[in-house]
This record gives C-alpha cells, sequence and structure tokens, in this order.
C-alpha cells in the first residue's frame, strides 16, 4: 500500500469512527460515553405559557406536537401512586403512568408502561426531539427541551417545567427517529 493510499485510510478512519459520543447539555457538550446522561437539545425548543401548558415548536414532527398535546390533557391532573398503569384513561397519574398516556397520543405504546419497563423501551441514549429518563422509582420525559416530570411541579401545578433536573441514575431511551 503506498503512503498516500494508507494515509487517506488513516484520515477516513478518524473522520468515520468518532472515539468519543457528545451531545449538547445546556449550551455545552458533554461526554455521553463516559456513563453520563447527557441531554440534548432540539432544533427548536417547545415553550409553556403562563397557565402551564406546553406548545410544541414549529417544524417539530408531527409525533412531537402529539405528546405535546396529550401531555396537555393530563398535564394539571393529580398524581396518584399507580395512576394510569392499568389503561391509558384514569382520574390521576403518577410519573410513568403519565408518560405512558402522552407517549400514546403519538402512537408509540401500545400498553401503559412501569418505570423499570421504561429503562428497556425504545433506543438507548437520548434523542433529538425525546428522552425518557427512568429508573427502578422513578421516569420523566422530555419533550422539545420540556420537562413533563410528576416532581417539582410548579405553582400553575402542571407537569410541564423548564428546569431540568439532575439525570444521575437514570437510563435515558428514545423512540426511534425522535
Amino acid at each position: 500500500m503506498s503512503r498516500r493510499t494508507l494515509a487517506a485510510f488513516a484520515l477516513a478512519v478518524l473522520v468515520v469512527v468518532p472515539t468519543r459520543a457528545h451531545a449538547e447539555v445546556g449550551g455545552g457538550s458533554a461526554n455521553a460515553a463516559s456513563g453520563g446522561t447527557a441531554y440534548v437539545t432540539p432544533p427548536t425548543p417547545g415553550t409553556i405559557t403562563p397557565d402551564g401548558l406546553a406548545v410544541a415548536p414549529g417544524g417539530a414532527p408531527p409525533q412531537v406536537a402529539a405528546i405535546i398535546a396529550w401531555g396537555n390533557r393530563i398535564a394539571k391532573r393529580p398524581y396518584r401512586y399507580g395512576g394510569g398503569h392499568r389503561r391509558f384513561t384514569d382520574t390521576a397519574y403518577d410519573c410513568s403512568g403519565s408518560i405512558s398516556y402522552a407517549l400514546r397520543g403519538a402512537a408509540l405504546l401500545k400498553a401503559p408502561l412501569d418505570s423499570t419497563a421504561f429503562m428497556d423501551w425504545g433506543d438507548a441514549g437520548p434523542g433529538l426531539w425525546v428522552s425518557v429518563y427512568a429508573n427502578r422509582g422513578h421516569a420523566y420525559i422530555l419533550v422539545a427541551g420540556l420537562r413533563f416530570d410528576t416532581s417539582g411541579r410548579t405553582t400553575a401545578g402542571s407537569r410541564w417545567q423548564l428546569a431540568p433536573r439532575s439525570a444521575k441514575g437514570f437510563a435515558v431511551r428514545h423512540p426511534r427517529g425522535l
């Protein structure tokens, strides 16, 4: 093999095979390969209205808009452990029941899941538009940069929040293509 061919091959390997995965994290980048969980900034983040409901950004995929619309339907419903587990429609929801309901709106789930099941759901790692964070005791979802979570609810009583939370100890998954 000539020197020129060898140099071209080495350059191609460096370009095609990155050594570390990186993702946007709050204005910087974080090494996702180190075992930490990174937040990915969507192309255009959503917004939250003063009454606590989320608005999908223009240009968001239809599934993202559907997740937000269905999340809005239950955003202010009361919390109840196990709520939303037997069926999607319920009078109160827990963390994973809330996520299940919102994902159902985009036809991404056939039946509700608990937080442990979400640890293996979808594809590994954060998605560009949708990321589910789950461990054995809790789950939350980021949709278009907005957090849908039963913990740390705002004064408007909504599950939608702008404030990030620690992802330490959570498995992060996403639906394919989102």
